[in-house]
């Protein structure tokens, strides 16, 4: 093939591929509803809801009526800030407040020079209660110049998960006290 015949097949499929990102009628939506849909898009609020993003602890947080029809979280706030305050010693890696996980990066304590830990927390509901929490703990030591997957001891999960449910009522008796 020459050049130009490779050029052209390029530039034609670029067109095709840029015709297709075009706006598409939907299936089984007469055109009319399609045009309501794309034209009203300033009716149809905020992503949020009225009230923002709502994250907070106190009167209108997540677990109390009011916060629920406002769009607040999907997880308990109290468990939520529990757990992050519980995990803050570790640098994070991700965290997701609708859906309720917490990812760490690895961390490396200052005193255990070959060994690291990384921790998921998950909040598994609304409600402030000990089953609302679970924590993964993965352990790895460094062999031969590389990390080796080492087994964390159920206990030390156990722990964790104490200490974010223990942070959590705490942070529910300082709200209900002020």
């Amino acid at each position: 093939m020459s050049q130009r015949t490779v050029s052209t097949a390029l530039a034609l499929i670029a067109v095709l591929g840029l015709a297709a990102c075009g706006p598409a009628k939907l299936r089984g939506v007469a055109e009319d509803e399609y045009q309501d849909y794309r034209t009203k898009g300033g009716d149809q609020g905020k992503l949020f809801g009225e009230q923002g993003l709502a994250i907070g602890i106190g009167k209108g947080a997540a677990g109390s009526a009011p916060a629920q029809e406002s769009g607040a979280l999907g997880v308990n706030a109290y468990l939520w800030r529990g757990a992050l305050d519980t995990l803050a010693f570790m640098p994070l890696s991700s965290a997701d407040p609708f859906g309720g996980v917490i990812i760490t990066d690895w961390y490396q304590p200052p005193t255990g020079g070959n060994e690291r830990f990384k921790a998921t927390a998950y909040i598994l509901g609304r409600q402030l209660r000990a089953d609302g929490v679970r924590v993964s703990i993965f352990r790895q030591v460094a062999q031969g110049g590389q990390w080796v997957d080492q087994p964390v001891s159920p206990v030390t999960t156990s722990e964790i998960e104490n200490k974010v449910l223990a942070r959590a009522r705490e942070l529910r008796s300082q709200v209900a006290g002020s």
